[in-house]
């Protein structure tokens, strides 16, 4: 488990799952929505890439929300000061970017985003090209 040492203490950091995400940006239970709020905005968070790659999958398939919304929204949320994300937060907020502006899917996004840090392997001539733009 994760946990954060402050001052002599152990705090144990939370792992926030897409549905406790979705209840904080959409607020569409009050009761839940107050939690998640009081959670993420008070608490050391950790949201891995999966689960944000299943905020958009929901957002965009079921609630029909339009890109830039998602990634205003997702945004806000990455600056978080107690907000932790397994890559860095200017390589998720690079995919945010990469989302809004083409019509590749989040995965592809985020892997464009990390060819900035890593060598990108693929096929996908999308892909490829979102990539040679990043270099």
């Amino acid at each position: 488990m994760l946990s954060i040492a402050t001052a002599g203490s152990s705090v144990m950091m939370r792992v926030l799952d897409a549905n406790y995400i979705l209840r904080y940006l959409l607020e569409d239970h009050p009761q839940m929505h107050e939690m998640a709020r009081e959670v993420i905005e008070q608490e050391a968070c950790l949201v891995p890439g999966e689960v944000i790659a299943e905020v958009v999958y929901v957002l965009e398939g079921y609630y029909e929300t339009p890109r830039a919304q998602i990634a205003e929204a997702l945004a806000v949320l990455m600056e978080q000061a107690g907000l932790m994300m397994h890559e860095p937060v200017e390589i998720m907020l690079e995919a945010l970017t990469i989302y809004e502006q083409t019509r590749l899917d989040w995965v592809d996004c985020y892997l464009c985003a990390l060819s900035r840090k890593y060598s990108v392997a693929t096929f996908d001539k999308k892909l490829k090209k979102c990539v040679e733009k990043t270099k």
